[in-house]
């Protein structure tokens, strides 16, 4: 019997059934908030675990392990919830479409990829190459047309639904409020050859790019919430928000996105990633979180608006 936060990992014939992503949608739409979860994924082709130079364990410390169910009271609350069922190591949907290393790549690169950000030049483009600790993925470069099919029928898809609920959020209620649900590994590489590693000095960290993404009295909202609940709580350090953060986010339309990182000690064990006892109280307090959100937010009003 599986512990409660202990999560099936998909492959061969169960990997092939699953669709790229999900939408988990409640009976009836009643909020504005739109969750999203793209690191949570655990569904592994056989052909991409044969292509990898890593065992699953490995491959999986790239995951935010559990996220999804973490935040699965949503759609009870009238909130839909996004999922990405490939693993961040085979795609990850929070960077550009063509974020795209030419170290990993048999061919060269198109004219259109962005092989200039800092992203890719520490191995985490849009496939990366590298998964924690700079462990490289692959035996060796892979085709071109792989990366590009995998941007086809994962990459795109992920975010044509969410710009749908996006979009459906803000027609019926005047704005929405994207919410995208990450976890952060619970110690950060420093550069120093002395000290290696330093810890994360905060279980939760709130990420508005600085107030540009997100109403500041929503973001102070979340942040107040979780202190509240005895959490330490970070503003955009080391975590401001990453692509869909930045490109959900439409102030001056109404279209809000705030992102929201979990320290995975609170929750799982790094090395095992399997539940914590305390799995179950951090689910039930990000559910309170969730539901004082969710009633936050009047239909056709601002957060603003419904907190004064």
């Amino acid at each position: 019997m599986k512990m409660e936060g202990e999560m099936e990992v998909f492959t061969a014939d169960a990997e092939r059934a699953r669709p790229a992503c999900e939408t988990l949608e409640p009976e009836r739409l009643a909020s504005p908030l739109v969750f999203s979860s793209p690191h949570s994924g655990r569904a592994y082709s056989e052909d991409f675990l044969a292509a990898s130079a890593l065992d699953l364990q490995m491959l999986r410390s790239s995951e935010d392990v559990a996220v999804d169910d973490l935040f699965a009271v949503a759609p009870l609350l009238g909130a839909p919830l996004l999922r990405a069922n490939f693993p961040r190591a085979f795609l990850d949907v929070n960077r550009e479409p063509y974020e795209l290393d030419s170290k990993l790549f048999v061919e060269p690169l198109p004219d259109y990829a962005n092989t200039r950000s800092l992203r890719v030049a520490s191995g985490l483009g849009t496939i990366a190459r590298v998964v924690s600790e700079g462990r490289p993925i692959y035996r060796e470069r892979i085709p071109l047309a792989e990366g590009l099919a995998r941007i086809e029928t994962c990459y795109k898809p992920y975010h044509a639904q969410l710009e749908g609920l996006m979009n459906r959020a803000a027609e019926k209620f005047g704005a929405a409020y994207l919410i995208d649900c990450h976890s952060m590994p619970s110690r950060m590489p420093t550069g120093n050859s002395r000290r290696p590693y330093e810890p994360v000095n905060a279980d939760f960290v709130i990420g508005d790019r600085h107030g540009a993404s997100c109403d500041p009295a929503f973001s102070h909202r979340v942040h107040a919430l979780l202190a509240g609940m005895g959490y330490r709580v970070a503003r955009n350090k080391p975590y401001a928000g990453g692509f869909i953060t930045t490109n959900y986010a439409a102030r001056s339309r109404n279209r809000h996105a705030l992102q929201i990182e979990i320290n995975r000690a609170l929750y799982i064990d790094e090395a095992t990633l399997q539940p914590l006892p305390r799995y179950k109280e951090i689910k039930a307090d990000l559910s309170r979180l969730v539901a004082e959100i969710a009633g936050g937010v009047a239909p056709g009003s601002t957060w603003r608006a419904a907190a004064e």
